[in-house]
């Protein structure tokens, strides 16, 4: 029950982000919404406006499903994994990788949740070597597992593909693991009882050793 209980938080909030995403997506398409404009353009004012927007804003139903997989996966990981810090570090990772593409990617206009999956996944890899408990490289591994590819995607790969939001968010997440990931406690680690008590010595044992030492320290 100690599990679950924050285990279906994280998934709900998770699915709950994903949803609005979703509902965005298709009132962008029923109703024919120029949202595009509400991306990050490179150095214009007006793009400025993107660094808190265009994560919500996806191009294409493909482009939104493959971010919905990995947002339902790391951020229930990242949610479960850090309940004391994951929203200071989610609006880190949010706004910090917005600003590195307003600053420095190239001239285009840059949307999706892409940058915040690539945050998360760093998150969880450079909290795992910060942390080294059993917990943090456990939900490390899993991610690694399934999106480990996200480690070669903060490359430049396809021209349509904005590298950069990766590259900044996967920054942006690195940093917030190390100024974030501390504040949680670390999980307890359960001891027997038989590793707390005292070891029983042997009477007979025991006094032969004891006899023992004491002739070998009087031969010599």
């Amino acid at each position: 029950m100690k599990i679950a209980k924050p285990l279906f938080q994280a998934v709900l909030i998770s699915v709950l982000f994903t949803c609005i995403l979703w509902w965005i997506k298709l009132s962008e398409l029923f109703f024919h919404l120029p949202l595009n404009e509400l991306g990050i353009s490179p150095m214009q004012v007006q793009g400025l406006w993107g660094i808190a927007f265009a994560p919500l804003i996806h191009g294409s139903l493909g482009h939104i499903f493959s971010n919905t997989l990995a947002l339902l996966f790391l951020g229930s990981l990242f949610i479960y994994g850090y309940p004391h810090s994951w929203k200071k570090a989610s609006l880190l990772i949010w706004l910090g990788s917005g600003l590195g593409v307003w600053l420095f990617a190239r001239h285009a206009v840059h949307i999706g949740a892409s940058g915040l999956t690539h945050g998360l996944f760093f998150f969880l890899l450079v909290a795992s070597i910060l942390r080294r408990d059993k917990r943090s490289v456990a939900l490390m591994m899993m991610g690694v597992v399934l999106y480990g590819g996200m480690m070669m995607s903060i490359f430049p790969r396809e021209e349509h593909i904005s590298f950069e939001y990766h590259f900044f968010g996967a920054l942006f997440g690195a940093l917030a693991a190390l100024l974030f990931s501390r504040a949680d406690p670390k999980p307890v680690i359960k001891r027997f009882t038989w590793e707390e008590s005292p070891e029983l010595e042997d009477p007979i044992i025991g006094e032969q050793w004891r006899q023992s030492s004491s002739d070998d320290a009087s031969n010599q």
